[in-house]
């Protein structure tokens, strides 16, 4: 699936034609920058030159620095001492590493949220699950990919919000940063694949009727193994294509 380019209407370079403000670079070149390592624009181990990055992107070192040190924490790249950046590699140890914390976490998340969730909660999480149900409506490959990938983490933040833990929402969301890369592999493989799509549909309904039953249990299980479906197909793809 290839990358919008930032000669696209919403990149740096045309806000820059345009004379439009310039205030938010650092955040747009994060943004950009991101976005191109997950869709595979720069490959694993690639070195990130500046004097690249500063023409794909039209913005100034400044705000390059500042988007690759945020990307640096969240472990999308790597600083090498006085040798600038590499994209991070990947790995099938890392993908399952990363794949089982989340899996983990995430079935706590859904437990703590039955257990603590209230009636707003429930709502939302019907809410939530008929708006994915609907990304069959949806026409074109790239918007398919864009609002179901959208409606899809919505979907899962609602199962785990009912938890009331700030802080281990905010680890859920870094596992999901280091997964980044790895989910688009699987995502471009699941989202143009009705099969694909089916099978997640049947597994997305069957985790909200043991949410709403509060089946804590069943929940936690069916979250355990949801989360852990893509692995083995991810792995095949980084096979496939050269990546490990």
């Amino acid at each position: 699936m290839p990358s919008p380019s930032p000669k696209d209407s919403s990149s740096p370079q045309s806000h820059a034609r345009r004379g439009e403000p310039r205030q938010n670079m650092g955040i747009s070149a994060y943004a950009w920058l991101k976005q191109d390592i997950i869709r595979g624009v720069y490959q694993p181990g690639e070195k990130l030159l500046m004097s690249r990055l500063k023409e794909r992107y039209a913005l100034g070192i400044s705000p390059l620095r500042e988007a690759l040190s945020q990307l640096v924490s969240e472990h999308l790249v790597i600083a090498i001492s006085q040798r600038g950046y590499r994209v991070a590699p990947m790995s099938v140890e890392e993908l399952n590493d990363i794949y089982d914390a989340r899996a983990q976490l995430e079935a706590m998340l859904v437990r703590l949220a039955i257990a603590r969730g209230d009636d707003a909660w429930e709502a939302e999480v019907l809410a939530k699950a008929h708006t994915l149900a609907k990304v069959a409506e949806v026409h074109g490959p790239e918007e398919m990919l864009d609002v179901w990938d959208r409606r899809h983490q919505a979907f899962h933040s609602a199962l785990v919000v009912g938890c009331g833990s700030r802080q281990l929402l905010m680890a859920r969301e870094s596992l999901f940063d280091q997964a980044a890369r790895y989910r688009h592999l699987w995502l471009c493989q699941t989202v143009f694949s009705d099969r694909a799509l089916s099978a997640k549909r049947e597994e997305h309904a069957a985790l909200v009727e043991a949410i709403l039953a509060r089946d804590a249990e069943k929940a936690s299980a069916l979250t355990l193994e949801h989360m852990m479906t893509p692995v083995p197909i991810i792995t095949h793809l980084m096979q496939a294509r050269g990546l490990v």
